[in-house]
């Protein structure tokens, strides 16, 4: 397992695209911090039990990163800058995310992401006119 920080964020996410959710749970953290933009902070089982829940509900993900680097004053911080895609069955959201990772020893400690609540809402109505049309 590598502790290369930005390989261990671009690993977890390419993980949760292609295996599930349930794959990438071993790059995280135990004690794990995940926050989202407007929605309440989740931590440790609780943060573990959503990413299973993800997957139990079949909720499908896909990532695009446009840009993904180290902090240069922290070098266990991830940068990200990328496009999110959420699914469920026919219906599919993409937005963009601005995401920041704590990698401690090769596990993502905090997972914070930050998006327009607007560009989710925009998404998510797209999404919806796809789903409903042929």
């Amino acid at each position: 397992m590598t502790t290369d920080p930005v390989a261990v964020v671009r690993t977890c996410l390419e993980l949760m695209q292609d295996g599930g959710a349930v794959a990438a749970l071993d790059l995280l953290d135990p004690d794990l911090e995940w926050r989202n933009s407007g929605y309440p902070t989740l931590r440790g089982p609780r943060a573990h039990a959503a990413f299973r829940a993800l997957e139990d509900r079949g909720i499908d993900f896909a990532v695009t990163f446009h840009h993904i680097g180290v902090d240069v004053d922290d070098p266990e911080v991830v940068l990200t800058d990328r496009t999110d895609v959420l699914g469920l069955g026919r219906f599919r959201t993409e937005f963009w995310v601005c995401g920041t990772f704590r990698v401690h020893e090769g596990r993502i400690v905090l997972w914070d992401d930050r998006f327009s609540t607007g560009n989710l809402v925009v998404g998510a109505l797209r999404g919806l006119v796809r789903a409903v049309t042929p």
